[in-house]
């Protein structure tokens, strides 16, 4: 995995791959805007209601701007991943169509193109997944909270778990149809937890963090097709 992980930040400079990175990153900084503006209507509004009720007055919105530059930063931190996998996975057919084409013609050559409909479904799915998820996960998440370690842990195995299978799902939508996808997670569910292992690491690291997305579906291109010709 650490050669894919080689493999593939060599080639984010490629035309093609550079190309997904900056209109997924847009359009992931497009999402967030319009989620900070959306927060900043909504707080100004709730921060008019409290003032009238308590008698106070905030001509100058200061509730508002405070509490959307908190939230809007807890919601980077909680959100970031989930929404920019699924933006990737929208774009990720080109990604992976440019890592075979380079590295595995034959496989590139046999490959259906995945339709704009299914990329769309399974980039919501991953985000949906991520957030539900986690959410439901979250009351184990406060439990472990007093080992001091145990939560970050958890977290980050449930995401690493998480992203595998949103990794990998990019390029087997491409070489098998959608009801086999079920057998073959089964079958490479530890190669899947070892890429998201090594992508959620990626989300981690400061500036590295904004090519994740695209470096794991890179990844998962080699991942894929090394672990079919074994």
């Amino acid at each position: 995995m650490i050669h894919a992980f080689v493999l593939s930040l060599g080639q984010l400079f490629d035309r093609p791959v550079l190309r997904v990175f900056a209109k997924s990153l847009l359009l992931t900084m497009a999402l967030f805007a319009l989620l900070g503006v959306g927060m900043w209507f909504a707080l100004e509004g709730l921060g008019d209601v409290i003032g009238a009720w308590a008698g106070l007055s905030d001509e100058n919105n200061v509730f508002a701007d405070v509490a959307t530059l908190l939230l809007f930063l807890l919601a980077w931190w909680l959100l970031f991943r989930a929404i920019a996998v699924a933006v990737v996975g929208i774009f990720a057919d080109e990604i992976v169509a440019a890592v075979e084409a380079k590295h595995y013609p034959r496989a590139h050559a046999a490959a259906r193109d995945v339709p704009l409909r299914r990329a769309l479904a399974m980039g919501v799915g991953s985000a949906t997944r991520t957030i539900v998820i986690n959410l439901l996960l979250s009351p184990l998440y406060l439990m472990l909270l007093v080992t001091g370690v145990g939560t970050a842990l958890a977290f980050f195995a449930v995401n690493a778990w998480l992203l595998g299978r949103d990794l990998g799902d990019m390029v087997a939508a491409r070489h098998m149809p959608y009801g086999a996808l079920a057998e073959w997670r089964r079958g490479t569910r530890w190669n899947r937890f070892a890429l998201g292992t090594i992508g959620t690491g990626l989300f981690l690291v400061p500036v590295l963090n904004l090519a994740a997305p695209v470096l794991g579906a890179a990844m998962a291109t080699h991942a894929f097709h090394r672990g079919r010709s074994e």
